[in-house]
């Protein structure tokens, strides 16, 4: 047992030993040396600010048909759900009424106009004898009256009679838009005023139709300040819908407008994009994710995403060749992607060698050998002197244990 031990230490000796010539055994600093690594040279770019957010789906024009005359529905002359034409009549009332009230109405021009022409003419022949003294100069002046009063009375009756055709127009219901209509919310027979307040049908447009995006005011305030420095440009908003179910819509839209006020029950405020809707695919209502691009900054990074990682505090640290080939960490500001790239705004300048392949167990200050990133590794067969290393060390390890 005594022997066993005297063994045992030389063998831990022999072990410390080749450790400290060694620089700490196989896996130490000293034997592996400087760690390669690949980095990229980072250069300035245009990205745009891009955004998702969520919005709903609103007719491009809606219209209720409603009756301006009263009367019993006889005939509803449209299918439902079917697309009709803007002067289509969609319904007719019973015109009888206001054919008779027509008929009327053109009487009373006529005995107007008869009326007219006996003023008329009885006040031609009071003049010569208003003239002569042979009729007191106050019958002729009544008689004149008479004949302008028979004139304004001729275009007080030619207006009730438009009028009255103008409501045996309404009884033929039209269509004030063209545009798919909903189901019909009163049937024939039912008895429809000029003041109620249910419409009628519905009538909306679909093609092209509009998606109300709601983005938080903040947003959009952080987006005018940034336009006002000068490092971000503003930039015709193409925007690209999410549907319901995850699909890409497929068509792009363009922003109209922005409201000019602010929500106070959800502080955002409503932009407004139009897309075409061809296929009749987007319904009102519908919920969608809108993405498009509000600006386009043009002091931006793209670093790839592998070279970005976050510390505790949830703040973007990326890794950088320092000089003389010494790893250094650098914290920057990545608030969002772009494909496979962070946007890097603040913590880079050009001309920065950003670590993206060999991040792993870096320490600040260490030594490393800086390529290309994704440049060939060269794979060669060991030298002589690199085999009898290896065949010493492999069979001194039996008579140091």
């Amino acid at each position: 047992m005594a022997g066993l031990l005297l063994v045992t230490l030389a063998g831990c000796g022999g072990s410390e030993e080749a450790e400290q010539k060694g620089g700490g055994g196989r896996g130490g600093p000293g034997a592996q040396g400087p760690k390669q690594v690949g980095f990229v040279v980072m250069q300035q770019t245009s990205v745009p600010l891009t955004t998702e957010l969520a919005g709903r789906v609103v007719a491009y024009e809606t219209a209720e048909v409603r009756p301006q005359v009263t009367g019993l529905i006889r005939r509803r002359m449209f299918e439902e759900g079917a697309l009709v034409r803007q002067g289509q009549t969609l319904y007719q009332i019973d015109p009888r009424l206001y054919s008779a009230a027509v008929n009327e109405a053109r009487a009373n021009v006529s005995s107007a106009q008869a009326n007219r022409e006996a003023a008329q003419i009885l006040a031609e022949r009071y003049r010569p004898l208003a003239q002569q003294q042979a009729i007191s100069q106050q019958d002729y002046t009544n008689a004149v009256a008479s004949a302008r009063q028979a004139t304004a009375s001729v275009a007080q009756t030619r207006a009730q009679l438009e009028t009255a055709r103008i409501n045996l127009r309404f009884t033929n219901v039209p269509a004030p838009i063209t545009g798919r209509i909903g189901r019909s919310l009163f049937t024939v027979g039912a008895l429809v005023t000029a003041s109620q307040t249910d419409p009628l049908a519905v009538i909306q447009r679909l093609d092209p139709i509009f998606v109300d995006i709601q983005q938080s005011a903040a947003e959009l305030l952080a987006l005018r300040r940034a336009l006002a420095s000068g490092g971000v440009s503003p930039t015709q908003a193409q925007v690209r819908l999410t549907l319901e179910d995850g699909s890409d819509y497929g068509r792009t839209g363009t922003v109209q407008f922005s409201e000019v006020m602010v929500n106070t029950s959800t502080g955002t405020v409503t932009l407004r994009a139009r897309f075409p809707n061809p296929d009749g695919l987007l319904y009102p209502g519908m919920f969608v994710r809108a993405g498009f691009a509000q600006g386009i900054d043009r002091g931006a990074f793209l670093v790839p995403q592998e070279a970005v990682a976050r510390d505790a505090k949830g703040g973007a640290t990326l890794w950088l060749v320092g000089p003389a080939n010494k790893a250094v960490q650098r914290g920057v500001v990545a608030e969002r992607t772009q494909g496979r790239y962070w946007v890097v705004t603040q913590g880079l300048k050009v001309g920065d060698r950003v670590i993206v392949q060999g991040t792993a167990n870096l320490r600040p200050g260490g030594p490393i050998i800086p390529v290309p990133a994704n440049a060939p590794q060269r794979v060669a067969p060991p030298s002589k002197e690199q085999m009898e290393k290896a065949g010493d060390k492999a069979g001194g390890a039996p008579k140091a244990g």
